[in-house]
């Protein structure tokens, strides 16, 4: 496989394994403009259905089964009543778009909201209606309602069609992909499986798979919040140092992330990288058209890399 789209690296490591040396010798993949890295960063905003709480919060005490659990539902409107407009005003300042992913219920809520996202430059992507609506629980027929009625909900209230789709808990399910490309979005982030955009490709089309991340904020709900700055820091000194033109997929949720103690960490975050030169950050949407006008259907890593032992 011929790898194109930037330009080829001189570099060559060598490692170390238990087999001996390894000749590390990185084959032509660049992002844009030459740069070293890309980062995009994912903003989820979520809703849920009428008094139901998120199956997580800083809640130590659980409540009886099927109780009323007033705290965790307040905890999860935060995000779009501060939440949010921290976050942006956090991205705003180092001039970086994100991709906010939304239940439609929350555009219906805070149309207001959204559409001033939209207007500081921010891609707004569908995350299901609410995030108790699981695909992994709906009939293919369920399913594809549910994205015709995120779509229909963007176009009333803000005007425009989603470009991309997260569904709830990433649960997606055998058909989901088949949905989202009959229905046309350019992206898909229900991919657990891939360093790099990969196309997708389904009797109906085909749409740009983009990885999710492996360290969310909410994997700090008990934790340090300073975890989430180390996570992301030495993750991206490792495949700055070791492994370019990777990608960094920056994940926060403005019920927990868009509080204080965890957009200190994001803020710092975002100094850390932008400190650094050759870093991109496009928008989810401008990622998936600049791979999708590549002559690739997908970057493996050993096609990037070209490992030779030497005994």
């Amino acid at each position: 496989m011929t790898i194109s789209g930037g330009a080829r690296s001189s570099r060559k490591e060598l490692w170390l394994s238990g087999k001996g040396a390894v000749i590390v010798q990185p084959r032509e993949f660049a992002w844009p403009d030459g740069a070293r890295i890309a980062v995009m960063v994912t903003v989820l905003l979520e809703s849920w259905s009428e008094r139901t709480a998120p199956s997580y919060s800083p809640m130590t005490t659980p409540l009886k089964p099927g109780a009323y659990d007033r705290a965790g539902v307040t905890w999860a409107s935060y995000g779009a009543r501060n939440g949010i407009w921290r976050l942006i005003r956090i991205l705003d300042a180092f001039g970086i778009k994100s991709t906010v992913c939304t239940s439609a219920k929350t555009i219906e809520m805070h149309p207001e909201t959204l559409q001033t996202v939209l207007r500081r430059g921010h891609e707004i992507a569908a995350h299901s209606y609410t995030q108790d609506m699981i695909h992994a629980y709906l009939t293919p027929e369920e399913e594809q309602e549910n994205i015709r009625r995120c779509i229909r909900i963007f176009e009333q209230h803000l005007g425009t069609r989603p470009a991309g789709w997260i569904s709830p808990v990433l649960a997606s399910t055998d058909h989901t992909t088949r949905l989202v490309c009959q229905e046309g979005f350019l992206w898909h982030g229900d991919y657990n499986e891939i360093d790099l955009p990969m196309i997708v490709r389904t009797e109906h089309g085909a749409t740009v798979a983009l990885p999710h991340t492996d360290f969310a904020d909410n994997r700090v709900l008990r934790q340090s919040p300073d975890a989430y700055f180390d996570a992301y820091r030495g993750t991206f000194d490792y495949l700055y140092t070791e492994e370019p033109g990777s990608l960094i997929n920056l994940t926060i949720h403005c019920q927990f992330g868009g509080r204080p103690l965890i957009a200190a960490q994001f803020a710092k975050i975002l100094k850390y990288f932008k400190g650094h030169p050759g870093v991109w950050f496009p928008r989810h949407d401008e990622l998936a058209r600049w791979f999708s006008s590549l002559d690739l259907e997908e970057v493996h890593f050993q096609d990037r890399f070209a490992m030779l032992e030497m005994g």
